[in-house]
């Protein structure tokens, strides 16, 4: 197994990130594990070891970079998937309370592995994003919801600002195009909420762009959100205010919504 702690160092400090040695190592073991688990599961496409290095462990510490997380804050990873960027975060700032919410149950036993073998404490929660955000013991309960999840961002807000408390934030990891997708979300930020929007811009040493989206709760989030299973996706909180209302009186159904899994399809459970 490739060895890249040293190289990891380096780039964690190329990027505005110190890394020291013994978290360069659960890094290491990290990785291993990925990739031993990924012959067995679907956890991630990407098992290259300058590309897991870069795209999951540097691109997941990129939250530190743009947002002062209070310590001992309460932080869910909506989607975690193999864990990122929630483990990653919690190896460099080990006072957050972490939960890991994903809706594949077998990926939450990969990642009780992974607790246990880097010593690390997190809530592992089975549940779907939506029913996250109905749960009256999660709802409103996090200072930062942050999610990867491959999902439109108006469709990410529902999913993950009713988990956030007041004057917490909501963290939309994005690529290129984030300026559009915050454009064509600010509707349903400003009914889920949230204000007082940013992004912070960063490129990744190997030169891909990376975006962070950044919305602080302001207002609690009005009854009736999120709404039930593929309502989100079918009927997306619009652009124009007025039409959300009619597109929840037109689908009454419970059926799956997507799958803010981390890994960009729609999870069984």
């Amino acid at each position: 197994m490739i060895d890249f702690r040293e190289e990891l160092i380096q780039k964690g400090k190329e990027l505005g990130i110190k890394l020291t040695g013994s978290q360069a190592d659960a890094f290491q073991i990290y990785f291993e594990l990925l990739v031993s688990w990924n012959e067995k599961m679907n956890l991630t496409a990407i098992t290259e070891p300058g590309e897991v290095l870069e795209k999951h462990f540097l691109d997941s510490l990129t939250p530190l970079l743009a947002l002062p997380i209070k310590q001992g804050g309460k932080l869910i990873d909506v989607g975690t998937g193999a864990g990122f960027p929630g483990i990653p975060l919690k190896l460099l700032r080990p006072d957050l309370e972490l939960t890991l919410l994903d809706g594949l149950n077998k990926r939450l036993v990969f990642l009780g592995e992974v607790c246990e073998r880097l010593g690390i404490g997190a809530n592992r929660i089975h549940k779907r994003a939506e029913e996250a955000g109905l749960d009256k013991k999660m709802r409103e309960a996090y200072d930062v919801a942050i999610a990867r999840a491959v999902a439109p961002l108006n469709i990410l807000c529902e999913y993950c600002i009713p988990l956030v408390k007041m004057k917490g934030h909501f963290i939309a990891m994005k690529g290129p195009g984030a300026q559009k997708e915050l454009e064509e979300a600010e509707h349903a930020i400003e009914l889920l909420g949230g204000e007082r929007t940013k992004i912070h811009s960063l490129t990744l040493p190997g030169g891909e762009e990376r975006n962070l989206v950044i919305v602080q709760k302001r207002r609690f989030t009005p009854k009736g959100y999120p709404r039930h299973g593929g309502t989100i996706t079918k009927h997306p909180l619009s652009l124009k205010k007025g039409e959300d209302r009619d597109g929840l009186a037109l689908e009454k159904s419970h059926g799956r919504g997507y799958a803010a899994d981390g890994s960009g399809h729609a999870g069984d459970q």
